[in-house]
Parts: C-alpha cells; structure tokens; sequence
C-alpha cells in the first residue's frame, strides 16, 4: 500500500502545532479556540504555510467534529430535561431572535441586496456557533453554573430554528417559490418532530441497542449510527448538528454515560481540527476589504448578544456576573454561518466576504471576552440548583461539580474537559 508522505507530514506537523497551541492556551487558562482559528489562517489559503495535500482530510474532520460536539453535548441530557428548559425559555428565544436577526437584515437592505440576501445576513447574526460555546463551557468548567442552562436553551432553540431557516434560504436564494419554501419548512419540522418523539417515546430501547459491554462496540455503534442519523437529516435539508443532538437526547442513563466516556477523547481530536478547518476557509486577502464593515456589525451583534444572553440568565435566576457570562458566551459565530455563506455565495458575492470576515472577528473575539467575564467560585450548593433548573446533568452538577476556571498564575494552567 503506498503511504501519502505529503498527507502524513502535514497531519503531523498540524497536530504537533495544536497541541503546543493548546498548551500555551491551557498554561493561561484560555480556551484553545482562538488560537486554532488563527492557526487556520495562517495554513490556509493565502497564509504563510498552506497545506494542500491534508486539506480534504481537514474539511471532511471538521463535519465530523461539529457532529461529535453536539452528540456529546446532547448525552449530557434528556428529552424531559430538554423540554422543560424550552417551556421555560420561550420568550429568551423570541428576544434572542428578535434582537440579533434584526440587525443582519437591516444591515442587508441598507447595502442594497434581495431578499435572499437580506435573508442570509439575518440568519449570519442571528445563530451563534453551537461548537465554538459548547467547547467554551467545557473548557471554563462552567457547565454547573447557575446561568448555563439558560446559555444551552439559547443555543438548541437556534439550532433547531436552522432546521426551518436553512431550506427556507435555500429555496429562496434559489428563486424558488412560495409554496416550494412552505414545503421544505414543513418537511424539516416533520422530521424533526419525528425524532423527538422516537427520543421521548423508545429512547430507552436506543440505549439497549447501543449499549454493549466492549468499550469498541460502543464506540462503533454511537459512532455509526450518528452519522448515518446525520447525513439523513442533511439530505432533508436538517442540519447534520440537530441529528446528531437528537441521538444524545435519545440516550439515557449507563449507555449515555458509557458513549460519552469513549467519545469524548475522539470529540477533542475532531473538534480541535473543526475549528482549525473554519481558519482555514478564510483566505487573509479576503478580510482587510469588508473588515469595516464586518467591525460594526460584530460590534452591533457582540451588544444584541449580550443582551439576549442577559435576558435568558436572568430567568434563571443569576446575577450580574452570571448574567454577563451567559452573553459574552453567546457571541461567537461559526459553522452555520459558515454554512449559510455556502448558501448564499453562488448568487451573492459580496455578501460572503462580509459575512466570513465578520465570522471570523466574533469566533475569535468571543471565546477572548467569554473567558475574562467576571467569574468567582462557585459555592458547593450551586450545582445542585442548576440540575434544579432543569438541563445541567446529574452526573456533572451533583456528583461531579465542576470548579471555577483557575486563575492564570495557577500552577501549570488547568486542562478543562477536551
């Protein structure tokens, strides 16, 4: 068998770089998300070392990366705990939408494009990245903090408001009509629906099927059975992470247990490469020209974030502090912006700079302010509220508390979970 020398040194060299990345990160008690953004950029197209022959590797493990993001993070919940936080955060996603969808389309009618631009900017500002802050919770050790059930509602109502939006644009951007959008809309909520009540209802029987005693049967079966769900809700035009989400739902008890313990290590190796893959997309040239532009709205955006994170924490009963961690842990952008550009791109040119600059200022500055919001140790009770609340798991926020991010002249940093 020949072996791609080219392919094997460029892996090498990338994975030796995001670990001395991650250490560096880690020694400050930063996330590593900025830093593998940035290496991308400087790998990419256009950067000071591009890596042609590992770059397909890179893109197809940056799908699965957003995949096992959202997997894992649905294992830390159920259906029950899922639905109970949605009640109570109807109105945190209404004020979430209005607030950060409106700025997107105002700034699109005043640049002059169609509808379907307009469309596409609104939903660009509109949904934050579901795995830039799920890999930020783990990382600042604040998933039992009273404000993270409200910062998780946010982000799975956005991601399942993508699975209406995305062939909703896609329809629209293609000059479609009417009745076509109405029915792709309806299409997707279908089969939405139709997993949560196959999660709710059977997902016991799920868990049995994809239980074994063998560390690698379970691996092999999540594993499979994950990708499978997600490329099927990628053909009805459902976000691939909402497929993924529902399977971790779906499990429960041991088996969620058992699949995150040998997924998790397989989620950080993937995960480190999806965001290093989002860098890589952006060519440097691209951003200095819509870099104006893309400042004001992020700035704009970064405010609107802040305020529906705000919003969300205080029905959750936190305080300042809480409250402002929730937001500033919202603000980043990422795959389904990167996604919606996809979209877009072919009909709208212009568009696609501004929104792959203006994603790139936010997954970048947003883990940066999310890390230094004000922070204070959390006391022993405070986990046991948040599992009160209704989505934190009981095998973190009660067991396992977590503690506060360490300061960053502790010894050697801390490694946060990935």
């Amino acid at each position: 068998m020949h072996m791609p020398v080219a392919l094997l040194l460029e892996l090498g060299v990338i994975l030796a770089a995001l670990s001395l990345l991650g250490t560096v990160a880690r020694r400050f008690a930063l996330s590593p998300v900025p830093l593998y953004l940035v290496a991308g950029l400087a790998l990419g197209d256009g950067g000071i070392a591009p890596v042609p022959a590992a770059r397909e590797f890179v893109d197809t493990g940056a799908a699965i990366g957003v995949i096992l993001l959202l997997l894992v993070l649905g294992l830390d919940f159920t259906v029950r705990e899922f639905t109970v936080s949605l009640r109570r955060h109807r109105s945190s996603a209404a004020v979430d939408l209005v607030l950060n969808a409106t700025p997107g389309a105002v700034a699109g009618w005043l640049l002059g494009l169609d509808s379907g631009g307009i469309l596409a900017l609104a939903g660009a500002t509109y949904v934050s990245s579901s795995g830039i802050v799920a890999r930020l919770l783990g990382d600042l050790r604040r998933l039992g903090n009273r404000e993270t059930p409200a910062v998780l509602s946010v982000l799975v109502v956005e991601d399942f408001v993508m699975a209406a939006y995305l062939p909703l644009l896609a329809v629209v951007v293609s000059g479609g009509t009417w009745w076509q959008a109405l029915l792709a809309v309806a299409a997707a909520m279908t089969a939405v629906a139709a997993a949560i009540t196959v999660s709710w209802r059977w997902g016991h029987h799920v868990g049995r099927v994809l239980s074994h005693p063998d560390a690698e049967q379970v691996l092999l079966r999540v594993l499979g059975v994950t990708l499978i769900v997600a490329a099927l809700a990628e053909i009805i035009h459902v976000s691939a992470a909402v497929g993924a989400f529902l399977i971790g739902l779906a499990l429960t008890g041991t088996a969620a247990d058992r699949a995150r313990a040998v997924l998790s290590p397989l989620r950080d190796l993937f995960a480190a490469v999806f965001f290093l893959a989002l860098g890589l997309s952006v060519d440097p040239g691209d951003l200095l020209p819509m870099l104006p532009a893309a400042v004001a709205l992020a700035v704009v955006t970064a405010a609107t974030k802040l305020a529906s994170g705000w919003y969300a924490a205080g029905r959750e009963g936190a305080g300042r502090r809480g409250r402002l961690r929730a937001g500033t842990a919202l603000i980043a952008r990422g795959e389904f912006s990167v996604v919606i550009i996809g979209l877009a791109a072919p009909t709208h040119g212009r568009l696609a700079a501004l929104v792959t600059t203006y994603v790139m200022l936010l997954a970048v500055c947003g883990p940066v302010l999310t890390r230094f919001a004000p922070t204070r140790p959390a006391p022993r009770t405070s986990a046991r509220r948040t599992r009160a609340a209704g989505l934190v798991p009981e095998a973190i926020s009660a067991a396992h508390p977590l503690p506060a991010p360490p300061r960053p002249d502790s010894e050697r940093g801390a490694a946060g979970p990935g």
